[in-house]
């Protein structure tokens, strides 16, 4: 069966403010249907659990993030203006009421010792392609990237979930340390590419 485009935006807008800022386990599946202002029908129509709509809604805001990404990559007119501008983009992103708190994929993942199938997709989906996009920035080629090439993006990785994690701490927390941390990251592979 469907769901109709309209209810299931509703559902994902109520599903992304409740299970975001609540939490997921927090939040009962009613909680969701309630704020969204459908029946449970509805709902099951369109999701079979509480997992498949979390799923659903990480899968829209991967989505969303890619086009806020993307539009900060736009800007940029240097090769590292365009690494770097993962950390635009998480400064645009976080201007969305919602979206302030922190990263979505991290908190599922944390809330799941043993997460169902399809949102440890979601979460490995946002992962890889975080990833993944970070070494095709770093280089021209990301199907031939070096293994520094990798081991760069990995840490650029590990900078950018640590300032998505520094939100937690400190809800007035901006990008800058990371964008230094990441910059020099970026300076010294450019500085032993030069020296090779």
């Amino acid at each position: 069966m469907s769901i109709r485009t309209s209810s299931a935006t509703k559902l994902l807008d109520a599903a992304e403010e409740l299970f975001f800022t609540r939490g997921i386990h927090a939040t009962p599946v009613d909680a969701v249907i309630e704020r969204a202002g459908v029946s449970a029908a509805t709902m099951y129509r369109g999701y079979a659990s509480k997992e498949s709509l979390l799923a659903a809604t990480l899968a829209r805001r991967h989505a969303e993030w890619l086009v806020a990404w993307d539009a900060a990559i736009a800007r940029q007119d240097s090769w590292e203006g365009r690494v770097l501008a993962v950390f635009d983009a998480l400064d645009t992103f976080r201007e969305h009421p919602v979206r302030a708190q922190w990263c979505a994929f991290l908190g599922s993942a944390a809330e799941y010792a043993d997460a169902p199938a399809e949102v440890r997709a979601a979460v490995d989906t946002d992962t890889d392609s975080l990833r993944r996009r970070l070494t095709a920035f770093i280089t021209d080629d990301a199907l031939n990237a070096t293994s520094r090439d990798r081991e760069l993006a990995d840490e650029l990785l590990l900078v950018v979930s640590g300032d998505l994690a520094m939100r937690l701490r400190d809800p007035g927390h901006t990008t800058a340390s990371a964008r230094r941390i990441a910059t020099a990251l970026l300076r010294e592979h450019a500085a032993a590419d030069s020296d090779a």
